[in-house]
């Protein structure tokens, strides 16, 4: 599991026997000594079994294999020094484990040396414990407390398989020893249980995070860091008493930790919502949500006496969210794409920015669109500061601290409402541009996922004043020959620079229709100008472009005219090309299942128009058929009755000149041939008609 790999992957990069040393041993810098295994440096060897054959490559990891029996995963536990099984992720692995621990059980006698059996079970099974001091119900229990928890309903099988695996390790602790770790809730890289929050925080798509129930309930937990740095004392300590708690020092409430998720990586709101909504999730597991609604104050004794723990997070989520959210972001590979389009007017800086966000999901950053954003919000505030001021009561902590921020708002209003008339409602200038446009880039929205800036920073100073540091001393930042410190939350990755002659540009306006032109700055007059202003702070001495070449983000030129690309598509896809692939989590479940739902009836509804058009296609031709073998029967008919009228035309003169001019001189050939019989009657019947012929004149022959 994701979890266990963590686990695994820190424990490869410890040192044997590391935590055997203390703090004071490690300053006096003791003489090696050969029998102890830290001073050989020596790492943990890592083998294991992979969940899925597909798992990626664990390259920590000195073996993986993939086991098709018990025998043969039998054969390679008992090979193995220290066996880890991890079932607070995945309940299917409580009845590998449990056998597991029986199996080696059996074989205790072959054992050449100790062997390690750690289950890494969780503080569900002490979940419908109660207070063991009916006198202060609020004290937190402890490791000693064990052998009187409770488990949840829905981990009875984990509480077994924790006393089961604790029994086999009392046989003979010198062959096989076994630990139990009862680990809170773990938490860091992928973020495993919160994740559910931390996802909806970073997509933004919801103005509040829902708090299930009221939030009060105290959850334990343990960065995962901390917990493979308990079960590496587990292993070189082996420790008498059995039974570990992992927790860390914090016990937030799920309402605080959902809230500091918000605050650092959300929208900065929750909400409550009845605990029968939870259900209604898909992304949320039952066994997911019983974990989420535990109620345990717990303290870990025996990791403060006994273990030398080099705590990562001991205070807990909250006071190292940067930390965490930081490796969220890398675990998941969810890291800001930011960039920026420079360009002429009429060069495509909107239309490629806004395709760009479509691909990659950004958010698109225009100032007028920023500039409207940020009066319509300012307004809800103060409108919300009315409202409250009415008599209704504040109840929750961030309508109180909204009501705060008020009066500043209302401040911040007035000052843009008097700048944009002294401005003639044309632009906002100066220094509350720069403000709205940094808020913008600093918003969560912009901070998790990135932007595209559009046309802005148009010179240096702008440049300057937006990305700078305001944390950084104003000394510092006017050092002679020193550039001033940039700030890197919001600091372009990208710089695309579109590049076209005045005439390309000119010809492009011209041939944009009226309708688009109307109430723009593409007017003729106005285009002009506004080019004219362009190629001015461009041609300066120091320009937007020098301020990014000076941070060493080096500008793409791109020429916009060689394409001769109206809409664009060639210049995005070679910026497309240039960024990369997508940072974020691409298509969801659901938004898959959509699109394939959406293939599938594009692909039907493309097949029943082929069909259609197929049968149409055949009715047409046999038709025609039909209607050509008709003509064509019509044309035989008439053949034939004009043959036959033929026919009889000819036969009629033909039928008098064989009765006047051959049939009478034949008869009488016939007759003589009859009465004569010569030997060739055919031959006397042709000499016959020859000499006999009315026609020839045998006298003059």
């Amino acid at each position: 599991t994701n979890y266990a790999s963590c686990i695994l992957q820190y424990l490869s990069t410890c040192v044997v026997g590391a935590t055997l040393e203390s703090p004071e041993e490690e300053e006096e810098g003791e003489e090696n000594d050969s029998a102890d295994p830290s001073s050989t440096g020596e790492t943990y060897e890592i083998v294991g079994t992979l969940s899925k054959p597909e798992s990626a490559d664990l390259r920590f990891a000195k073996e993986t294999y993939v086991v098709s029996s018990q025998e043969a995963l039998l054969t390679h536990l008992l090979e193995c020094d220290i066996v880890l099984y991890n079932i607070t992720e995945d309940a299917k692995q409580i009845e590998e484990a449990t056998w597991a621990a029986s199996a080696l059980h059996k074989e205790i006698e072959t054992f050449a040396k100790q062997k390690l059996f750690i289950l890494i079970s969780t503080i569900m099974t002490w979940a419908n414990s109660k207070p063991f001091d009916p006198e202060n119900p609020d004290a937190p229990f402890n490791e000693e407390d064990f052998r009187r928890r409770r488990s949840h309903p829905g981990f009875v099988d984990h509480i077994n398989a924790e006393k089961h695996i604790a029994k086999l390790g009392k046989t003979n602790k010198k062959k096989f020893s076994t630990y139990v770790v009862a680990s809170g809730h773990q938490y860091g890289a992928e973020e495993g249980l919160f994740h559910y929050f931390f996802k909806m925080c970073w997509l933004g798509e919801t103005p509040a995070i829902p708090v299930f129930g009221d939030g009060k309930n105290i959850i334990p937990t343990i960065h995962i860091r901390d917990l493979a740095i308990v079960l590496q004392n587990v292993a070189e300590h082996r420790p008498d008493f059995q039974y570990i708690l992992a927790v860390d020092a914090s016990m937030h409430t799920l309402r605080q930790l959902v809230k500091c998720i918000s605050k650092n990586l959300g929208p900065g709101k929750t909400e409550k919502v009845p605990k029968e909504n939870a259900f209604l999730s898909k992304e949320l597991t039952q066994m997911q949500l019983d974990m989420l609604f535990v109620n345990l104050r717990m303290e870990s004794i025996y990791l403060k006496e006994n273990f030398n723990i080099n705590w990562f997070a001991e205070t807990g989520l909250i006071e190292n969210i940067a930390q965490v959210i930081m490796e969220y972001k890398q675990a998941r590979g969810l890291l800001p794409l930011k960039v920026c389009i420079h360009g002429p007017p009429a060069s495509g800086k909107s239309t490629i920015a806004k395709e760009l966000c479509k691909h990659y999901k950004l958010h698109y950053v225009r100032t007028n669109d920023v500039i409207s954003e940020k009066i319509a919000e300012l307004v809800e505030i103060e409108g919300e500061g009315e409202d409250r001021g009415e008599g209704e009561d504040l109840v929750e902590e961030e309508e109180e601290e909204e009501g705060e921020n008020v009066e500043a708002a209302k401040e911040l209003l007035d000052a843009i409402k008097e700048n944009m008339r002294h401005n003639k409602g044309r632009n906002l200038g100066g220094e509350y541009l720069i403000k709205i446009m940094k808020d913008k880039l600093m918003s969560m929205p912009c901070r998790n996922q990135g932007y595209v800036l559009d046309g802005f920073p148009e010179t240096y100073e702008e440049a300057m004043d937006l990305f700078k540091d305001d944390e950084a001393e104003e000394e510092e930042e006017r050092a002679v020959g020193k550039m001033p410190k940039f700030n890197q939350i919001i600091i372009p990755e990208f710089i695309f620079s579109l590049i076209a002659p005045d005439e390309f540009l000119i010809n492009r306006i011209i041939q944009l229709p009226e309708t688009e032109v109307a109430g723009t700055h593409y007017t003729e007059e106005q285009f002009l100008e506004i080019l004219k202003r362009f190629r001015k702070i461009n041609t300066d001495d120091v320009t937007v472009l020098n301020y990014f070449d000076e941070l060493e983000i080096h500008p793409h030129f791109i020429d916009v005219a060689v394409y001769e690309d109206f809409e664009n598509r060639l210049t995005v896809s070679k910026i497309i090309k240039e960024v990369g692939e997508p940072r974020n989590y691409g298509l969801s479940d659901e938004e898959k299942e959509a699109l394939e739902r959406q293939a599938a009836e594009e692909r039907l509804v493309k097949e029943t128009k082929e069909k259609e058009e197929q049968e149409r296609k055949e009715d047409k031709e046999r038709k025609e058929r039909m209607e050509r073998w008709e003509e064509w029967n019509k044309q035989q008919e008439e053949v034939k009755k004009q043959e036959q009228e033929l026919l009889e035309a000819q036969s009629i003169p033909l039928r008098n000149y064989l009765m006047k001019n051959v049939m009478p001189t034949l008869m009488q050939g016939i007759n003589e041939c009859c009465r004569i019989r010569p030997d060739d009657p055919v031959n006397f019947l042709a000499e016959y008609l020859f000499k006999n012929s009315p026609d020839i004149d045998w006298n003059k022959r």
